[in-house]
């Protein structure tokens, strides 16, 4: 899966530099690079999806004015949208850290016909920042979208948390835990407040990050997409590869 550089490029902060009338032009930018990509490395039994990335229209870490889930569907409908005229596979809102914003988002994906994931990220307590549950979280955001649409997002992730902040609320049995499909997690176990302050990278460590995938994976049964969020590289995804495609094989 190939994600869109397009984290900021939504219309709420293409408004605050004056770039709002370029949208349309740079999420397509956006789109043909990742599709240049595809073109080169792409083979018959190696598909590759181009996800556009939708980012929060606030603060990635803090909910401050929060919207209702209609001004949020009008806030990105322009950039869902454009991903939808440009041909890309799905969408994803990632780094939400209230529902109205992240349910507004997932109507606009239905209304434009595109599948579209949900990601939450999460607090050193395993909360929202609006300090909201997890699971209240996706229950609420299945509910809410399904009775606006019909639809329900594809599935949800959780990125920008460290799994020590999380691995905790995904022991038990619970349906909500089987639309868990996606972790992009941090490298770093620093709170949002301290990496928002840090003046150096903290990059934690690649073999433990992996570990720490291999565990999740087997506490989420339908875990099918991983990546890396703050801290991590290429050294930290194929860590987790290798430690996954281990549990896989034993």
């Amino acid at each position: 899966m190939l994600d869109t550089c397009t984290w900021r490029a939504g219309q709420a902060w293409l408004e605050r530099i004056g770039l709002a009338a370029d949208l349309d032009r740079i999420n397509t930018v956006a789109v043909d690079f990742c599709k240049s990509i595809r073109d080169r490395f792409e083979e018959p039994d190696r598909p590759i999806l181009i996800n556009g990335v939708v980012g929060p229209a606030g603060d990635g870490y803090v909910v401050g004015k929060a919207m209702t889930a209609p001004q949020a569907e009008a806030s990105h409908m322009p950039q869902v949208q454009a991903f939808a005229k440009n041909g890309v596979d799905m969408i994803s809102a990632i780094t939400m850290n209230y529902v109205e914003e992240a349910i507004g988002v997932a109507i606009a994906a239905a209304k434009s016909n595109l599948p579209v994931v949900v990601s939450y990220t999460v607090e050193t307590d395993g909360a929202l920042p609006s300090g909201q549950s997890i699971a209240d979280a996706i229950e609420q955001t299945d509910r809410e979208v399904h009775a606006a649409t019909g639809q329900l997002p594809l599935y949800y992730m959780i990125n920008c948390a460290h799994p020590d902040h999380f691995s905790s609320h995904l022991t038990g049995q619970a349906d909500w835990k089987s639309r868990i499909g996606g972790i992009r997690a941090n490298a770093s176990r620093l709170s949002h407040a301290e990496l928002d302050a840090s003046e150096t990278l903290d990059d934690g460590d690649p073999d433990e990050f992996g570990r720490l995938y291999a565990k999740l994976a087997g506490q989420l049964p339908d875990l099918k997409v991983i990546g890396g969020c703050c801290g991590s590289d290429h050294r930290h995804v194929g860590s987790a590869c290798r430690a996954l495609t281990a549990k896989q094989q034993a």
